[in-house]
C-alpha cells in the first residue's frame, strides 16, 4: 500500500480536496485504502479524487478477492464492485460517500490515457514496469510538491524520473520521493483557472441548473439558484417523467460514448437521492430500430452491460414480431425530472430565490453582479453560472447561439387493462407504458420535434402525429390506447427544449468566474449531471468525468465566435 510513501492521510490534512493520480489500479487495494484512511480521519479534505489507471476492465471478482485477507476493506471493496459494470475502454466515473468520494477509472493503455487526463495531481502512486513516456505524462499531471510512492523501480527509470524532476529515496516499504524540479514548472491552462470555493449564483432552476448547484455545493461552495418562475423545474424539465437511455450507433460515435457517460453518472445520482418506483426505475428499455438492420457494434468485454441484441422474449413482450430488429439497453431508465431537480436542490449549501428575472450579469471589482431589468442586484458572487437554457444567450450578450425545439408529449391514465409492454421503448420516439403519478398510473408517449418554435400551446396534430409514432414503435400498444385517443381522453405536455448548432451541449467558462451549462436539448436527463461535474473539475483541477478530447466536444468554446 502506498498511501505513507505519500505522506498520507497527514499531507491531506483539512485541505478542500485531495487529488491522487495512480497509475496501476490493479485489484483496486490502494483505492480502497486510501478510501478506508479517508473515511477514518476526521481531518479529511472535503472531497478524494482518486483517478486510476486500468489496463483492461476491471472484474468484480476481483476486488473481492484482493480484499480478501483485510477484514477492513471489503465492505468497500463490495461498494466498488456493484459499480463496475460496463467498464468499457475509456473514462468511467464512479462515486461513494455521497459524491465526496469520486473515482475516475480509466480503462486502457497507461501513456493514452494519462494523456487525455486533464487534472493536478497532489499524490501520485507509480504502478510498476513505469517507462520514461508514463513517467513524462506524470510529471505534466504533477504540481510542485506532488508526492510520489512506489514499490519498485529500475534503476534506469529512477535516472529519468530525476530528469523530469522527481526527487526519490527509499522508504521502509518501497521508494517514495516528491516532484521538485529545478526549473518553474509549468501551469498548465486548467491549473491556472482554480477558484477556491465562495459565493456561487446559478440562474436557472432546471435540470441544468440544478445540478450545477449540487455539485459545486459539495465542493463547499454558498450556492444561490435564481429562477423567474416561483418553483423550481417550471420549464422543459416539468415533463411529468422522461427516458434517460444510452445513445448506440452501430459506429460507436462521439454521441453514443458522451451519452454512457451521463447515464452512468444520472443513475448514480438517481440512486443516491430518489424514490425508486416513485421517483424513477431502472427498468432497462427496447430499441425499435425500424428499418436499420445494421448489428449491434462490438463494444467488447462489458458491452452488453450498454447494448445487444433484444432476445425474442422481449420483443415478444413489446409486442414486435421475431422478425424485427430491435437492441435492449439495461442501462436505462425513467425518471422524474422535477423529483431529480428538488433532490439536487435539497443538497446542503444551496438556497433557492424563486420569482427572480434576471436581466443581467456585471462584473466589477467585487466579482459579479446579477440584476434585475432596473439594474437593482439581485445577487452577488465570485462565479455564475447561466443555465437558463434558451434565456442564456441574452445573459451572455449573445456570445453563443442556442435554437428552440418545441416538443409535445402524449400521456393518459393506466387502465391495467391495455396491452402494454414491460418496459419502455424508443427508437422513432419513446413510450414509458407505467409511471406512478398523483393520481394513478399513467403511460407518456412522444415526442414531437419542431425546430424552431417556440409556442407552448397543445396541438391535436401533434397528438394524433404521437398516435401514428407509436403505431410504428409500438403497434400492440398503439392499437390498445387508440380509443383513449379517439374519445379525447389522453392528456398533452408541451415544453421548448433549448439546443445547440450541433446538439450537444454547451458547458464551461467563458471567462474566470463566468461559466455556462446550457442546450442540453432532449437528453437533459443524460447530460446535466455530466455537464455539471465537468465544469466543477474545470473550475478545481480535478480529473475531469470524460477524456479530453470528449470533454472537448462539449466545451462551450467550441461554438464560440471566433
Amino acid at each position: 500500500m502506498l498511501l505513507a510513501g505519500c505522506g498520507l492521510p497527514g499531507a491531506w490534512a483539512e485541505q478542500a480536496q485531495w487529488r491522487i493520480l495512480d497509475t496501476g489500479f490493479a485489484s483496486g487495494v490502494d483505492f480502497l485504502a486510501a478510501w478506508r484512511a479517508w473515511k477514518d480521519d476526521p481531518q479529511r479534505p472535503r472531497m478524494l479524487h482518486y483517478a486510476a489507471i486500468a489496463a483492461r476492465p476491471v472484474r468484480p471478482e476481483d476486488l473481492r478477492r484482493g480484499a480478501a485477507s483485510l477484514p477492513e476493506l471489503q465492505l468497500l471493496a463490495a461498494e466498488l464492485a456493484a459499480q463496475c459494470w460496463g467498464l468499457l475502454p475509456g473514462f468511467h466515473r464512479l462515486s461513494f460517500e455521497g459524491g465526496r468520494v469520486l473515482l475516475t477509472l480509466c480503462v486502457g493503455d497507461a501513456a493514452a490515457m494519462l494523456r487525455e487526463l486533464r487534472c493536478t495531481a497532489d499524490s501520485v502512486f507509480l504502478g510498476v514496469g513505469c517507462g520514461l513516456d508514463i513517467a513524462k505524462a506524470v510529471a505534466r499531471l504533477c504540481r510542485r510538491g506532488t508526492g510520489i510512492a512506489t514499490l519498485a523501480l529500475p534503476n534506469d527509470t529512477l535516472r529519468e524520473l530525476a530528469q523530469l524532476g522527481f526527487r526519490m529515496q527509499q522508504h521502509s516499504t518501497g521508494l517514495r520521493g516528491t516532484y521538485d524540479p529545478a526549473w518553474e514548472p509549468k501551469v498548465r491552462g486548467d491549473a491556472s483557472e482554480q477558484q477556491q470555493p465562495g459565493r456561487c449564483a446559478v440562474i436557472g432552476g432546471g435540470l441544468a441548473g440544478a445540478a450545477a448547484a449540487a455539485s459545486l455545493a459539495r465542493r463547499g461552495w454558498q450556492v444561490q439558484v435564481l429562477d423567474a418562475h416561483t418553483a423550481p423545474a417550471q420549464g422543459t424539465s416539468s415533463l411529468p417523467a422522461g427516458l434517460m437511455a444510452p445513445h448506440q450507433s452501430p459506429d460507436d460515435n462521439l454521441l453514443s460514448r458522451l451519452t454512457r457517460a451521463g447515464v452512468r453518472i444520472t443513475l448514480a445520482q438517481c440512486e443516491a437521492l430518489l424514490h425508486g418506483g416513485q421517483d424513477w426505475q431502472r427498468s432497462g428499455a427496447l430499441e425499435h430500430r425500424l428499418g436499420d438492420p445494421r448489428p449491434v457494434p462490438n463494444l467488447g468485454d462489458g458491452g452488453e452491460a450498454w447494448a445487444c441484441t433484444a432476445d425474442a422474449r422481449r420483443k415478444m413482450g413489446a409486442g414486435l414480431a421475431e422478425s424485427d430488429q430491435a437492441w435492449w439497453h439495461a442501462a436505462a431508465a425513467w425518471i422524474k425530472p422535477a423529483a431529480l431537480v428538488n433532490a439536487w436542490l435539497a443538497q446542503p449549501g444551496i438556497t433557492w430565490r424563486g420569482g427572480v428575472a434576471v436581466r443581467g450579469i456585471v462584473r466589477d471589482t467585487d466579482g459579479w453582479g446579477v440584476v434585475d431589468a432596473q439594474g437593482a442586484d439581485c445577487a452577488r458572487a465570485d462565479l455564475v453560472v447561466v443555465a437558463a437554457a434558451l434565456g442564456s444567450a441574452a445573459l451572455l450578450d449573445q456570445r453563443l447561439t442556442l435554437h428552440p425545439v418545441r416538443g409535445q408529449v402524449s400521456w393518459g391514465r393506466h387502465d391495467g387493462m391495455a396491452q402494454l409492454p414491460p418496459w419502455p421503448l424508443n427508437g422513432h420516439g419513446h413510450f414509458l407504458p407505467s409511471v406512478p403519478l398523483a393520481d394513478g398510473m399513467a403511460w407518456l408517449s412522444g415526442s414531437t420535434y419542431g425546430r424552431g418554435e417556440t409556442e407552448t400551446d397543445i396541438r391535436p396534430a401533434d397528438q394524433q402525429a404521437n398516435l401514428e409514432r407509436l403505431g410504428q414503435l409500438a403497434p400492440r400498444a398503439a392499437a390498445s390506447l387508440q380509443a383513449q385517443f379517439a374519445r379525447g381522453e389522453v392528456n398533452a405536455w408541451t415544453g421548448v427544449r433549448c439546443a445547440s448548432r450541433d446538439r450537444r451541449p454547451l458547458v464551461g467558462l467563458l471567462e474566470s468566474g463566468l461559466a455556462v451549462s446550457t442546450a442540453m436539448g432532449s437528453r437533459g436527463l443524460t447530460f446535466a449531471a455530466l455537464c455539471a461535474e465537468l465544469l466543477a473539475a474545470r473550475l478545481h483541477g480535478e480529473p475531469a468525468p470524460l477524456p479530453g478530447r470528449l470533454a472537448d466536444a462539449l466545451d462551450a468554446a467550441r461554438l464560440l465566435p471566433g
